[in-house]
């Protein structure tokens, strides 16, 4: 069943989900080589906390911590560890936040120093294509046309591997709510886009195949070839016209940017 929110009910998500865009904003700060994607993680738990909200993602059929972190061939659910980030990497951080009663979510693939030009227009690419899906997210389109916009911006046009296993979703009350939003289908196709739905597009790109893997956690899901994926996720509200981002990489990608402008002043 979908659940439509009230303009009201907006509000709450949106607050819980821009507190998911300062948490990761916090965390483009401090992503750097050297540190370990657990202390992210305890970072990251410490200001939803600070903020009066608690980890939507901690305890969630028994997920044990703060945020899903994903490095390299991780594509989603990677569990933080105690190793430390080199430089060359990209991680993903997905962070959900419960305040008030409603949830947020979102998600951002952060660069570790110098990435290859490849690598790095896996990114940008993928971003564009969260883009491309939300320009799709209107009364009355369908997921179909979210789903193929994706998929015709990442597969089609550069030949990456759209994961078939993992989606995007409702969101509200419960952090994950109808529909199903995929990254691949056709246009046309799939529950109609209404007023009132809430739902988090995400698209989650392989370099190389799409085929992926649960590794031995249980938990983490791996590119099937090693290559690198990206993940990016945004909160949408449905409306008539154009989507509202309930969410933001604004402040994230400043404080990326800035934390590049620091680490390149130390060399």
């Amino acid at each position: 069943m979908i659940h439509y929110k009230t303009k009201a009910e907006v509000e709450l998500i949106r607050a819980s989900s821009l507190l998911v865009s300062k948490t990761l904003a916090e965390v483009a700060k401090i992503i750097r080589a050297g540190i370990s994607t657990l202390e992210v993680d305890r970072i990251a738990e410490e200001f939803i906390r600070d903020n009066g909200a608690t980890p939507s993602f901690k305890g969630f059929q028994d997920f044990p911590f703060a945020c899903c972190i994903s490095v390299n061939d991780a594509v989603v659910h990677g569990f933080p560890t105690k190793d430390l980030l080199q430089d060359g990497d990209i991680v993903t951080v997905d962070v959900g936040t419960f305040k008030n009663n409603f949830h947020g979510d979102s998600a951002y693939t952060f660069a570790v120093g110098e990435i290859s030009d490849e690598v790095k227009q896996l990114l940008n690419i993928t971003k564009a294509s969260l883009s491309k899906g939300i320009e799709k997210a209107v009364h009355g389109n369908r997921i179909g046309d979210i789903a193929y916009a994706v998929q015709y911006a990442t597969e089609k046009e550069h030949g990456y591997g759209v994961v078939r296993e993992l989606v995007g979703h409702g969101i509200g009350r419960q952090l994950h709510e109808e529909p199903q939003v995929p990254n691949y289908g056709k246009r046309g196709t799939g529950a109609k886009l209404k007023e009132g739905m809430v739902i988090c597009i995400e698209p989650m790109i392989n370099l190389g195949t799409k085929n992926v893997y649960h590794d031995k956690d249980g938990w983490t899901i791996r590119t099937g070839d090693g290559k690198p994926a990206a993940h990016y996720e945004h909160t949408i509200y449905i409306q008539r016209g154009k989507a509202d981002i309930l969410s933001s990489f604004a402040e994230i990608e400043a404080a990326e940017k800035a934390n590049i402008n620091l680490c390149s002043d130390y060399l």
